[in-house]
This record gives structure tokens, sequence and C-alpha cells, in this order.
């Protein structure tokens, strides 16, 4: 078998989300490829729209249906079990992708003996096959023989796992699945995947469709959301940890935590969830100190984070009550400026 894709699959049976996924999965140009889809305990009809592609593709559709409800990564280490290919790819199932996607990428993969590939994809409010706006998911200069100035970038930059397929040792050799139960599964363990491999290509072309809708995970901002982002965090350094990775890389692991855990998190909360608790946002100061003290000197927090950000980071490390009332005052100023502007152009 040359390739597995899991697709994990909650709820995707309204507007046609599911369908328009699984339907660009069993088109591909490609014979050769198996698609495992798991159902994590879906309330909708989405487990019949998933039985009805296996009755129609018998020889490459294969549905596994989950006991209980473990989250995308622990549908997706379901997936795992069954996988046969030697490649492997995953698929959100509210997205979808070119006829060619896969032959794409396992073409150029053996063309050039790369075990990791990836390309571009393209965000869309529509179901079409409309080009929409194009992301750069990675960068040519990460490409060919991966040396450690190449993996430093990759822990940096890593780009989307959907739109990347993997050499199944890469994955299935090791011990680490994706943590269950949370979001961002992918940012905990993406980096030890991309460190075992050895030689990655990159197709600059948009095949991947990421649909934007107000029920995805990127759209919703809940207290909840906050912790499991804060979680994959704290997996991502144990795994550093645990496969012998942090000290060599750093100051890319520090950066890539202080962004996933701390400064994405801070004001994602701050602006998106509406009943704001004090002993939350001083917790995750405090963690953020003691998980790596230095940040601040990091160079690419210096770098990466914008200057308005750092200003109030550095309030909150001093104290999270006036940090959280000059917020406040910061985002009432804001909109009344917003509301201002808008009643004098009408």
């Amino acid at each position: 078998m040359k390739l597995s894709v899991i697709v994990p699959v909650y709820n995707m049976a309204a507007e046609d989300k599911l369908t328009w996924c699984l339907d660009s999965l069993v088109n591909q140009t490609i014979s050769d490829y198996e698609i495992i889809a798991v159902d994590d305990c879906s309330t909708d009809n989405s487990l019949e729209i998933l039985r009805d592609y296996e009755r129609r593709y018998p020889d490459k559709f294969h549905v596994t249906a989950s006991p209980e409800n473990r989250r995308q990564g622990g549908a997706k280490n379901l997936g795992l079990e069954k996988a046969k290919g030697d490649w492997i790819g995953f698929i959100d199932s509210d997205d979808w992708i070119t006829p060619d996607f896969y032959e794409k990428l396992l073409t150029r993969a053996e063309k050039t003996g790369a075990d990791m590939v990836g390309c571009d994809y393209h965000l869309t409010h529509e179901h079409s096959m409309k080009i929409g706006q194009v992301v750069h998911n990675n960068k040519p200069s990460q490409t060919g023989i991966l040396t450690k100035e190449k993996y430093k970038s990759l822990i940096l930059d890593s780009g989307s796992l959907v739109v990347k397929i993997y050499r199944r040792h890469i994955i299935l050799d090791f011990p680490n699945r994706f943590p269950e139960h949370i979001f961002y599964e992918d940012n905990a363990i993406g980096n030890s995947w991309m460190l075992r491999a050895k030689h990655f290509e990159y197709l600059e072309e948009p095949l991947y469709y990421y649909y934007q809708h107000d029920t995805s995970t990127v759209h919703t901002i809940t207290k909840e959301r906050c912790e499991d982002r804060m979680e994959a965090a704290r997996v991502m350094v144990r795994e550093a940890e645990t496969f012998g990775y942090l000290e060599e890389y750093r100051d890319e692991i520090e950066s890539s935590f202080t962004t996933l855990f701390y400064v994405n998190t801070l004001f994602s909360y701050m602006a998106g969830v509406k009943k704001k608790e004090y002993g939350f946002v001083k917790d995750m100061g405090q963690e953020m100190r003691e998980t790596f003290p230095g940040f601040m000197e990091n160079p690419y927090y210096q770098e990466r984070v914008h200057a308005e950000e750092r200003k109030l980071i550095r309030m909150h490390m001093k104290s999270t009550l006036y940090f959280m009332a000059y917020y406040k005052l910061l985002w009432t100023y804001r909109n009344l400026r917003k509301k201002f502007r808008k009643n004098a152009s009408e």
C-alpha cells in the first residue's frame, strides 16, 4: 500500500462539509491508497455518511467508529493503528483537496528521495474549487537535505501538518502519538516528526482547500480552547525532552512555546473570552516564567513578537491586575474609536 490518509470526523454532516472532503479523497488520481475515516462519536449523521462511502468504495474506504469522543488527536491515533501505507497523510474533515494532491506530493518524493513532502494551501469561505487566499505553508530555503539550520527554521515555521505526507517510519517507528482529548494536537508532536525527517520537499502550489467557517477550531475562542493550546505547548516541550533535542534547539523550542502557550493564548483569551478570570491570567504568566525564565531575551521573541505586545507582556509580568485593567481600558478606547469612525463615515 502506497499511502494511508487518515480523516478524523466529528459532526461534519451539515452543509455538505463532510461530503466535499470525502468526494475529493475518493477521486484522487492515484490508485494505490486507502482512506481511514474515524468517527469520533458524532451526534449527527456523519457516521451514516461514512458508512455509505465505505459501501460504495469498499476497496479503499475504511471506517472506524470510536467508542468515546477522544477529539482529533484520539481519532488520528485510532487511524494510525489501522494504517498500512508506506506514506501517511491527514486531512481535516471540513477541508478538501485537488484531485492530484497526493499524486503530486508522492511524485515529488519519488523524484527526490524525500521522506516528508508538503505544499501550500488556500483559505476559502465557499464550497468550490476556486482559488482563495493563498497561504505559503513553508519556504524554499527549508527544503532539500535537512541541516541544523533548516531544522531550526522548520521548528519556527513548521507549516500545517495536513498539507504534508510523511514516510511511515517517521511516525510509526516511535512510541509517541497525538495527545488526546485536546485541540491543537498537531502543535504538540510536529517537531518530533520533522526532526526525524532527513529530506524535505515543498511544492509552491496551493493544492489544499482550508475551509473557513464559524465552528472551526481557529475561530472558536473559549477558556477551554486556551487551556488546550497551553497543554499542547507543554507536550511539545516534553517531546523535546523525551527525544533529546531540547538543548540543541532550545531557542527555537522556547520561541515556539512562548508563542503557543503564552503570546497567542493570552491575547486570544483577553480579546475573545467575555468573562475573564484573574487567576487564569496570573497562572499563565507564572507558568511561562517558570518554564522559560529568560523568554523575553530570546532573539526570536524580539524579532517575532510585535512591540506593542511586548509592552503589554512586560506589564503582565510585573502585575496581572494592572495588565488586565490597562487592557480593558485599551480595548474600550479602541472600540469607541472604531465606532466613532464608523458613525463619521455614514
